[in-house]
């Protein structure tokens, strides 16, 4: 599915729907018929639901009442996998605009008989803006968001000033963003937006319990960045109380 260009003349400080770079690749027979056999329960696309839905029912969806937890480029999947795994108290929406990596998501999910995640295939900020009430996420998850390293292109990387007020906005208090990159320079302005928002406050976590593990496992991409010398930087913020 493309992302739809931005043609809105928004000057609201989101990045553009174009911030994210899509790729297309056809699904193999098995991950078509697992598609077409568990998407309609398990998967949604925006904007394809009409307006006049609204914010998603997450109870009816997962069939419980949940603490929610929202990942943001899942890629193929891996750690929202594992982390889920380790966390069937939570309930996990993974947002993804690749579609042959939800795929392999969902493969994974059916084969593994994984229970509390589900898959949203679309733009992130179109599902924190119509998809997802204020105060109603324990955590945002946010692993290694496309650097668009070009100045030029700075302006469509995913977190900004705006979208981290988003964000915050959308957790409950005492609920965590969690973010990490190797890319120097973007690290530096998800660092300077996130300490600028009055709602966030950075958090050791050793030094106090979340309502979300931040230990997460190396994805494909981390563990060539480090061979290539990068270094990942984690970002963990808190929603204060007001």
């Amino acid at each position: 599915m493309a992302v739809r260009p931005d043609r809105s003349g928004d000057r609201s400080g989101y990045p553009p729907t174009t911030s994210v770079r899509t790729r297309r690749a056809a699904l193999s027979d098995a991950q078509r018929q697992t598609w077409q056999r568990l998407w309609p329960k398990l998967g949604i696309a925006t904007p394809a639901r009409s307006e006049g839905d609204g914010p998603l029912n997450t109870r009816t969806w997962f069939g419980r009442d949940a603490p929610l937890v929202l990942e943001i480029g899942c890629g193929s999947g891996r750690s929202t996998l594992v982390m889920a795994q380790a966390e069937p108290h939570l309930d996990v929406i993974a947002v993804e605009v690749y579609r042959r990596g939800l795929a392999q998501l969902l493969c994974a999910i059916d084969s593994q008989q994984v229970s509390n995640i589900r898959l949203i295939h679309g733009n992130a900020v179109d599902v924190l803006q119509t998809l997802i009430t204020s105060g109603s996420l324990c955590g945002v998850r946010v692993f290694f968001p496309d650097p668009w390293p070009k100045a030029r292109h700075h302006k469509r990387r995913l977190l900004q000033p705006a979208t981290i007020g988003l964000i915050a906005d959308r957790l409950r208090p005492g609920g965590v963003l969690h973010a990490a990159t190797d890319h120097p320079g973007y690290a530096e302005q998800i660092a300077a937006a996130g300490d600028a928002e009055p709602r966030l406050v950075r958090v050791d976590p050793a030094a106090e319990p979340l309502p979300i593990s931040v230990v997460r496992p190396p994805t494909k991409y981390e563990t060539k960045a480090r061979e290539a010398g990068s270094v990942v930087t984690e970002l963990i913020w808190k929603r204060t109380e007001k």
